[in-house]
């Protein structure tokens, strides 16, 4: 059986990888806020609207990629998030205002929505007996990147700027989720999404 197989499990690692990673561009702006008020002499509600913004192309990135994994699998949809994520991050870099960076972060978050919701969807299709945690597993490689991003990147972006430090992670995202995404690509058999779906019908 396929379901909560060694391959589900190391499917399941991929993805939480994926997740750490992907949703960098979720936490990293808030370490950045302070440098980007200084640098563009706004004040806080003004600083704060990337951020904003970012978080309603979250919102809008659970429901698009949520569509897309449906249609056409978990590979592509990551490929072109992480495209998604790298090109904000770039464009976020050479931002000249504060209006373009706000804007320009809608796409970040668009694209990092991808590393959540739609992610854990697919991981839940290759378990049975332990999809309840392997839900919560991959759900918390979101929380996870806020944890572990912020206090790796706070002093790099003292010394090197918020500028350069998204550059660097445009690149980390796109090596790292690009070749995992494309590991992915194996679909649950029909047989045995059938059998997972009596279950949990019989369970109910």
């Amino acid at each position: 059986d396929i379901l909560d197989s060694r391959y589900s499990w190391t499917r399941l690692g991929l993805a939480l990888t994926m997740s750490l990673v992907g949703n960098v561009g979720m936490w990293v702006i808030i370490v950045m806020l302070p440098d980007i008020q200084a640098e563009f002499g706004v004040n806080r509600a003004d600083a704060s609207l990337p951020y904003t913004l970012m978080m309603i192309g979250f919102a809008t990135g659970i429901m698009v990629f949520g569509r897309m994994v449906d249609r056409f699998g978990v590979t592509l949809a990551m490929i072109i998030a992480a495209v998604l994520v790298a090109a904000g991050m770039v464009a976020s870099a050479v931002s000249p205002t504060i209006l373009v960076l706000s804007l320009v972060q809608f796409f970040v978050g668009l694209g990092t929505a991808a590393c959540f919701g739609p992610l854990i969807a697919d991981v839940s299709l290759w378990f049975l007996k332990r999809r309840g945690i392997a839900v919560a597993i991959t759900a918390s490689g979101n929380y996870l990147a806020g944890a572990i991003w912020p206090v790796l990147l706070v002093g790099m972006i003292a010394e090197q700027g918020w500028r350069f430090v998204y550059l660097l992670l445009a690149v980390i995202v796109l090596v790292v989720v690009i070749p995992l995404a494309l590991c992915l690509r194996r679909q649950v058999p029909q047989a045995a999404r059938d059998r997972a779906d009596q279950i949990s019908n019989a369970r109910a």
